[in-house]
């Protein structure tokens, strides 16, 4: 066969593959209702196992290695699981939409434009977009009506807590309602052409910039400049036109602005990952068929083991905390508000119960929200 061929060849095995993807993910979903109608959890880990080594054994004759196998069907597993997810959740709460309104940092390209995409492709038919210059204009536009959601990156693998989008929670009446991770992929991106030993300007966001500061160090007489966004910082490139000047961002918002990679791989972490929560004007039910999460914060006091005594009530419970941060209350010097993500569903009697204690004993305690929890660990396979 001549090369021409063996192109188009791949090209239809390759629109094959496709119609078989779509006609699994649609089976996929109408498991999700026979789940829900015999009251099984969407997670059946046990299930997954048995299909991965029965998939890597099928493999083994037509060439496909076990490591091959795993890391595809990991990918369309964890589909699986978010796409029921996503359906149970709307069918329950009735969020169901052919369009919603969603406000994000930046504009299109930024890694929030990404994670807005991601989030809400398997929610609705039709994203409508308002990209926000601050972290306080996505909350405004939300609690005045002018959009549904907002999705607001809060903590990274590389820089940590966004501390700006904590403070912001403890004030606001919107609800998290979802979260979602997402990888992020620091490029150096300019101008077709550009000439890395003629740099002098690299422009970026705050965050971006302590997640590539070991890279950054190494550039001598090199400017940086702020933006509010990794879409601002692509547009001063595309506007400015000067081969000086770079941006760090993703590769593929780079390509939305005519951008070319110049370097990839800044991040001070190799696996550099952001996650991002969802919020919105009112709270969500969150199906008992999928694992969740509650976040809350409280306020206990500067009494000695006044902090020791509020988890030991979730230790006493049985509850699992996935995350503690501490954050200054405003006007009280020397004072913190603690933020909990927890394992835990609100409607759980052990939630239920810990936070009557917990209300007890703090000065202050306020859910912020119950939502499903998105970590798919993928599922392991022992080796035989």
């Amino acid at each position: 066969m001549e090369l021409d061929e063996i192109r188009h060849a791949i090209s239809d095995t390759d629109q094959q593959l496709l119609g078989l993807l779509a006609k699994r993910r649609q089976l996929a979903l109408a498991v999700a209702d026979a789940k829900l109608a015999q009251n099984k959890p969407i997670r059946d880990q046990k299930r997954e196992q048995e299909l991965l080594v029965s998939l890597i054994s099928q493999g083994k004759p037509l060439g496909l290695d076990a490591q091959y196998v795993t890391r595809l069907y990991h990918v369309i597993i964890e589909d699986s699981v978010l796409q029921q997810q996503a359906k149970i959740q709307g069918q329950l709460n009735g969020t169901d939409s052919p369009a919603v309104r969603v406000a994000f940092l930046g504009g299109q390209g930024s890694y929030s434009y990404w994670a807005t995409q991601k989030y809400f492709t398997r929610r609705a038919e039709r994203i409508i977009e308002q990209g926000c210059d601050s972290f306080n204009e996505i909350v405004q536009a939300v609690e005045t009506g002018h959009a549904d959601y907002a999705v607001l990156p809060i903590e990274n693998t590389s820089s940590g807590s966004i501390n700006e989008v904590y403070d912001l929670l403890q004030h606001t009446r919107l609800s998290i309602v979802g979260e979602l991770t997402h990888p992020i992929a620091h490029c150096l991106l300019g101008l077709p052409g550009t000439d890395l030993s003629k740099i002098r300007q690299v422009c970026a966001h705050p965050q971006v910039i302590a997640q590539c500061s070991q890279y950054l160090q190494g550039l001598s007489q090199v400017k940086i400049e702020y933006c509010d966004s990794s879409s601002d910082a692509f547009t001063r490139i595309k506007q400015q036109q000067d081969p000086t000047v770079v941006a760090i961002g993703g590769e593929e918002g780079g390509q939305l602005y005519g951008l070319q990679v110049l370097t990839r791989d800044l991040a001070n972490q190799k696996d550099n990952v952001s996650r991002f929560i969802v919020v919105a004007r009112k709270p969500v039910t969150v199906a008992k068929a999928i694992p969740a999460k509650t976040t809350f914060i409280m306020y206990t006091g500067q009494q000695p083991g006044a902090l020791v005594d509020a988890l030991l009530v979730l230790k006493q419970h049985g509850i699992s905390m996935a995350k503690l941060e501490s954050r200054p209350i405003n006007g009280n010097p020397w004072e913190e508000m603690f933020y909990v993500d927890v394992f835990a569903n609100l409607s759980d009697y052990a939630m239920t119960r810990a936070l009557e204690e917990l209300n007890k004993i703090t000065k202050f305690i306020k859910v912020l929200g119950c939502y499903p929890s998105e970590d798919i660990e993928p599922t392991q396979v022992t080796a035989g």
